[in-house]
């Protein structure tokens, strides 16, 4: 076949999740892929990042609890880790995402997919052959990002890594460099300090700058125990091969990092640089512009869903998005009703402001909505409640010495919950019900009715519900 109703373009978990819905609204669908189904969240970024820091993180856990710390007599064996992470990862085999596709009765041709017209897509396959392929009704480009690699002096003669690298390293060198400081630099530096790694991390503002600042706080103190060296308000400058053949990064504060690799997460660029968008009168290379049923500005036609139009970098919020985008492909295309109003069935609302994330550091850190700056800056009038998740009967059964910190953003003009952050070990599982307020937007009166079990962490809202006061 050459003729169906949607194209994707990508086939990671946005590509096929768009398709899956078209499919189950009987859509007939096809997905183009140059690499691997499953895409970059398979393969090379969330499961196999998650793969390596978890491993260690079970290590300090059993050693911050008295009485298992004992039974605890060695160190990593780093091999089995590597072969755990390839297990995630199916040695990089797709078959059976391949079938999953077939079961979901997704067609897949293989190979670059690139527009050549309205509703057009011509694919070329590796071996050369050229296949065009038409929509009835949309085309959806889920193609993702790719790492940024900054303009600096010899960077890329020193053959740097990226997230991909990092990921799916055969070997663990015995240093690294990492520059960046968000979630990738600090997973990775999290990750490679775990299996004995000397990390040196240098970063231009504080870690995680776009979190609450005692999240990145906590998070350099954290990389410094597991023995990295945390270098923020630095620049590389220039970056050289010494006759050892080590990484040589001379920053613009005057000092110098000396690493066998060097790793850059310093942030990401859109994989549009070679899809055709000039063909229909769209700028190659940029982020692609939606509106909240994910349809490209614009046109009446095109898609774009996940990391490619910059809303949410994020494979949870990119499968969200994919949902609402292929509802409303077949509604549009059965003529049926398309409901954009906020929070409706066909639209990616939550990606303003109820966005969930969890950077799985040591410790972790979990947020949903707005940090406190944020709300300020948008005209809220609020208040801020921390509260020690530490002296919670719950994280302190759960490791000795339990050392976190919980905070509640409250909109006071209408007693709402505007965002959350946790840090802390473990914390991620503390996150959906954060998401479910915030979204929900559940009134601090009812959230005194929504009693945590004793004793778990989760009598943190408890506490910080008392902190705030009861609304009478």
């Amino acid at each position: 076949m050459t003729d169906f109703d949607l194209i994707v373009i990508g086939a990671g978990p946005v590509g096929e999740n768009v398709a899956d819905r078209a499919v189950r609204g009987g859509l007939t669908a096809v997905v183009v892929e140059s690499e691997l189904v499953g895409g970059e969240c398979s393969y090379w970024a969330c499961m196999p990042s998650k793969a390596l820091i978890r491993s260690n993180a079970a290590l300090q856990g059993s050693r911050s609890v008295d009485g298992a710390k004992q039974a605890v007599t060695g160190g990593l064996d780093v091999a089995a880790v590597l072969r755990r992470r390839d297990r995630f990862v199916h040695d990089w085999h797709d078959d059976s995402q391949v079938e999953w596709l077939q079961q979901a009765g997704i067609a897949l041709v293989r190979g670059h997919g690139r527009l050549s017209g309205p509703r057009e897509v011509t694919v070329t396959a590796e071996d050369g052959g050229m296949k065009t392929l038409t929509a009835a009704h949309a085309v959806a480009i889920c193609t993702g990002s790719a790492a940024r690699l900054p303009d600096v002096e010899g960077l890329l003669q020193s053959t740097p890594w990226t997230s991909r690298d990092a990921t799916s390293a055969w070997a663990v060198p015995g240093s690294l460099a990492i520059v960046g400081g968000g979630a990738v630099a600090v997973e990775m530096a999290t990750a490679y300090a775990g299996l004995g790694c000397a990390v040196t991390v240098v970063s231009r503002s504080p870690l995680l700058s776009r979190s609450e600042p005692f999240a990145g706080e906590a998070v350099a103190a954290g990389l410094r125990a597991l023995g990295a060296t945390v270098i923020t308000d630095a620049l590389p400058r220039r970056v050289h091969r010494d006759e050892e053949g080590n990484a040589v990064i001379a920053l613009d504060t005057g000092g110098t990092v000396v690493a066998e690799q060097v790793l850059v997460a310093a942030g990401r660029v859109p994989r549009t640089g070679d899809l055709g968008l000039e063909s229909i009168g769209l700028a190659a290379g940029e982020w692609l512009r939606v509106d909240d049923t994910l349809r490209v500005v614009g046109t009446d036609w095109l898609y774009a869903a996940g990391d490619v139009n910059h809303r949410a970098l994020l494979t949870h919020q990119g499968k969200y998005q994919a949902r609402a985008a292929g509802d409303a492909i077949v509604a549009r295309a059965q003529g049926e009703p398309v409901h954009e109003r906020p929070w409706g069935s066909h639209v990616a609302t939550a990606d303003h402001s109820a966005v969930p994330q969890v950077v799985f550091s040591d410790p972790e850190v979990a947020s949903v909505g707005m940090t406190a700056e944020q709300a300020e800056k948008a005209g809220y009038d609020i208040r801020v409640v921390d509260y020690d998740l530490g002296s919670v009967a719950g994280a302190a059964l759960h490791a000795d010495g339990y050392a976190g910190q919980a905070r509640m953003v409250v909109d006071t003009g209408r007693s709402l919950v505007l965002g959350m952050t946790f840090v802390g070990r473990e914390v991620a599982e503390l996150l959906h019900a954060a998401t479910v307020a915030v979204v929900g937007q559940v009134p601090i009166e009812r959230l005194w009715h929504a009693v945590p079990a004793y004793p778990t962490m989760s009598e943190v809202w408890l506490r910080l519900l008392e902190a705030y006061g009861r609304p009478r």
